[in-house]
């Protein structure tokens, strides 16, 4: 009956131990009626050196890891497309003068949802045509998401990279995008942001960080949780951690002339953008005094022009997306906008015609 290579493999090491040598396998040979030649043929990949064999499972991983990684991400092209419809503001001047500089400097940005924060980033590396790996960060994302793992490929367990160590390596700027919605698990993560690169445990390698190396994480908090429960999931971060941050920027957004040059790169009609900015500056008064719980973004003033751009009706465009507030919240927005825009018809909801 041919032996497997399990059976080999487990009753060698009941008898021997892991790491075994000549004289043990011949001596197994004779118990087990086989030739050497036959049994050392089927140990070849736990062969270490003349003579020698090794079947502990740090061995076998390390044969794993030379294995081609599952998703060759390091042929890639990871620089960001330039957007023509982006407007530089806010802290754009900053963050691209950090990565610019090619210094290892972890910057943290907070601010309100929607106000261009991952937008900006994204655009200071395709301005300085810089590798940007973005990973959205959840409440779920653990260390086998961000520095890797291994994989079953075609029938292989493979070591893959996660994007740190693919940021890590090819000198990227890693962009942790939402960062206040992680768990403790994200402390796996405290010598990178260090600086002093990652030992992977796993695998036995320590990987270096290569110049131009960065970190970028992005919140809509600055990692002390929502009191007011604006942003549900959010999490109180470790200090320690948040302390690794060199330096935290406060996004806001954008001022009227700015705003309306950003909605003017989706839309025509000058007119309408300025009512809609007018608007929103209005909400966010209110807003920021505790008058009301709700605010427009800047990505809400760009989802409006663009579906007038497809509905080609104004009354439609606002509706659909502001649809997504409750209903006294949704009308109070309407009847503001009725008030700033003269000549803005809503629409009548029986007849989805607009009412004058």
């Amino acid at each position: 009956m041919a032996l497997s290579l399990e059976y080999i493999t487990s009753s060698l090491s009941n008898l021997y131990g892991t790491e075994v040598v000549t004289a043990d396998i011949r001596a197994w040979c004779v118990m087990n009626d086989t030739t050497y030649n036959t049994v050392t043929r089927k140990l070849e990949e736990f062969k270490v050196g003349r003579g020698k064999w090794n079947f502990t499972v740090q061995d076998k991983l390390e044969q794993d890891y030379k294995a081609p990684a599952a998703l060759p991400v390091i042929e890639q092209n990871l620089i960001p497309s330039k957007d023509d419809t982006f407007v530089k503001f806010g802290n754009y001047a900053d963050i691209k003068k950090i990565i610019q500089s090619r210094l290892f400097y972890p910057a943290f940005i907070t601010g309100l949802s929607g106000n261009g924060k991952t937008f900006l980033v994204e655009q200071a590396c395709a301005a300085l045509k810089r590798e940007l790996i973005r990973v959205n960060i959840t409440i779920e994302t653990d260390e086998d998401d961000l520095i890797g793992g291994f994989r079953l490929i075609d029938g292989n367990t493979v070591w893959h990279n996660g994007p740190v160590i693919e940021a890590l390596e090819r000198g990227a700027v890693l962009l942790l995008d939402e960062v206040d919605l992680a768990s403790n698990k994200i402390l796996c993560l405290q010598s990178i942001l260090e600086g002093k690169g990652v030992f992977l445990k796993k695998i036995g390698k320590f990987v270096q960080p290569k110049d131009g190396f960065n970190v970028i994480a992005t919140a809509n908090t600055k990692g002390k949780g929502s009191e007011d429960g604006r942003f549900i999931g959010t999490n109180v971060l470790n200090e320690a951690f948040l302390e690794r941050f060199c330096v935290t920027f406060e996004q806001s957004y954008p001022n009227s002339s700015t705003e309306i040059k950003i909605l003017s790169s989706s839309c025509s009609d000058q007119e309408f953008c300025k009512h809609l900015v007018d608007w929103a500056d209005i909400i966010r008064k209110t807003f920021y005094d505790g008058g009301i719980d709700e605010i427009i973004s800047t990505r809400r003033l760009v989802h409006i022009v663009r579906a007038y751009s497809i509905f080609s009706n104004k009354a439609k465009a606002l509706e659909v997306c502001i649809n997504r507030f409750d209903e006294e919240t949704k009308s109070a927005f309407m009847e503001l906008y009725d008030k700033v825009d003269v000549d803005f018809q809503m629409v009548d909801k029986e007849s989805t015609t607009v009412v004058k």
